[in-house]
Order: C-alpha cells, then structure tokens, then sequence
C-alpha cells in the first residue's frame, strides 16, 4: 500500500529533474591541500620546445629545449640541461650547464659547468666551477665583487 510518509522521504532522496536548469561549467574540485605543495618549485622549458625573444623568470628555471635570445632571472637559479641548445646570453643567480651555451653568462653567484656542458662565449661570475670533460671557449672572469659590479669600470680606473 501507499504510504504518505514513506513516499516524501524518497522524495527527498531522489533527484529532481529539471529541464530548465543545466550547468555551464563544472565546479572544479575542493582541495585541502595548501597552496604551497600546489605550486610549482621550478619552472621548465621542455625537449620539443623552441623559445624565440626575451625570457624572464621570477622563480628558477630548467631548460631542456631550445632558446634564442636573452634569458634573464636575476635573483634564480638556471639549469641547462643535457639536451638543451642555448643561443642566448644569460644573466641569473647562479647557472649550471650541462648541455650546450653559445652567448655571454653573467651570474651574481657562481656558476657550474658540468661534464657534458660546452660553453661559446664569456663568463662572469663570482665563482665558476667546471668538471673534468666540460668545454669553454671564451674568456673567463671571477672576482670576490658580483657579476653586476664587473660589468661596472672602477671609478678609479682611467681610460686609455
């Protein structure tokens, strides 16, 4: 038999169809993770990628591709990866290479050129360190004062 109450609680239960009503967007889920493991520690330039122009970063960077131009991250840290062709001139923190850089290397730290890394063109930093096998061909230059400070003539140096 019916019975009223039984029946309003499956009502209840049971979704109402509506024809009028649809969803545009889906909600994304909810999390309850933070933000902070969300994010990402490095930001990378995959293989298959070719990058033409001016690259700035506000975080540090990996590259594994292709860049031409100019990669800037003045306050982070830049690695070359093995597979990486670079023809840029660099300005960061500190630098590690392990593929390959055709183009001047400014870092206000240090800069690490690994076995596999081949270098064509100038370095300035702090301190570079390089591992048996790795190649430069240019001209090298590290001193106690940041790389920003090289590039400044002395006040007390005169013209010739």
């Amino acid at each position: 038999m019916w019975n009223r109450e039984a029946s309003t609680k499956d009502e209840g239960q049971r979704p109402i169809p509506s024809a009028s009503v649809t969803p545009a967007v889906a909600a994304p889920p909810i999390t309850t993770r933070p933000v902070e493991e969300e994010r990402r520690l490095v930001a990378w330039v995959g293989k298959s990628v070719l990058f033409r122009g001016d690259l700035v970063s506000l975080e540090d960077m990996t590259i594994d591709g292709r860049v031409e131009g100019t990669i800037e991250l003045r306050d982070h840290t830049l690695t070359i990866g093995p597979d990486a062709t670079i023809q840029a001139d660099i300005v960061a923190k500190a630098v590690s290479i392990l593929g390959k850089v055709t183009g001047s290397i400014s870092a206000s730290e240090t800069i690490y050129i690994a076995e596999t890394g081949f270098v064509e063109g100038n370095i300035t930093s702090r301190q570079v360190s390089m591992a048996d096998g790795a190649v430069v061909r240019g001209r090298m230059e590290t001193s106690g004062r940041s790389a920003e400070n090289l590039a400044r003539p002395s006040k007390t140096t005169a013209a010739v």
